[in-house]
């Protein structure tokens, strides 16, 4: 009758089981340990929250300009990488000029007290002067003196209403043997909430524009903050001349 092949049968279905079972629990090893990687590679991913500790170089080129610059002073992931661009942006920490690292994140994740990241861009010059060769034929004419003088002997100066600058201010310091310090800021109630309201740009380079933006606070500083900063970029830079 049918119940002779049942022992025979039994086994091969038990066996069937427990190797079904088995692959079962092994995928599910293999999907926890997957899960936890990648697990370990997000969390650290949403914690850099865009930036790298990576200090390798990262040559770029711009024009006739080589910049060689570490990654974890670029600020956009796809910019971290070796070969030709137009335009290059950078962040830095103020005083120390340095890229981000663990014991800069609290400054560069704007979580460490007063604002202190003064953002760098560099691109081929569109115009033929500086932002202080400017002033004397342009700004001069588009700004009236408000006879405010800010720390570090800045002098503010309001543009007028056909300027096209609103809600903004200039601040000039007059320099020894050269055109005047300039730079641009937005005004007290513009920059509310703004981390680095002012900005500043000069030449360097060949034909190669340097526009930094950074915090209000810093205005006082301006000769050391000016110097360092274009001094820090030109230590970064090859040109081909």
């Amino acid at each position: 009758m049918g119940t002779a092949a049942d022992p025979v049968s039994r086994p091969l279905l038990d066996q069937r089981f427990v190797w079904r079972v088995f692959y079962a629990f092994a995928a599910l090893a293999i999907l926890s340990a997957a899960i936890s990687v990648a697990g370990r590679y997000a969390g650290r991913t949403i914690a850099m929250a865009g930036h790298t500790d990576d200090t390798t170089i990262a040559e770029v080129v711009i024009g006739n300009n080589v910049v060689a610059a570490p990654k974890n002073m670029i600020r956009f992931e796809a910019a971290r990488r070796n070969g030709v661009s137009a335009r290059l942006d950078l962040y830095m920490r103020w005083p120390q000029l340095d890229g981000y690292s663990d014991a800069a994140r609290r400054d560069f994740n704007h979580a460490g007290g007063a604002p202190n990241i003064v953002f760098v861009s560099l691109s081929q010059r569109m115009m033929s002067r500086g932002m202080s060769g400017r002033f004397e034929p342009i700004y001069s004419q588009l700004t009236q003196p408000t006879g405010t003088i800010l720390p570090g002997g800045l002098a503010v100066r309001s543009f007028i209403e056909k300027s096209g600058y609103m809600n903004e201010i200039l601040v000039v310091a007059e320099r020894r043997g050269e055109d005047p310090y300039v730079a641009r800021c937005l005004d007290e109630a513009a920059a509310s909430g703004s981390l680095a309201p002012c900005e500043r740009d000069v030449q360097i380079g060949d034909d190669l524009s340097l526009s930094y933006r950074f915090p209000r606070e810093l205005l006082a500083d301006w000769k050391s903050l000016d110097a360092a900063v274009v001094g820090k970029v030109n230590s970064m830079l090859k040109t081909g001349n």
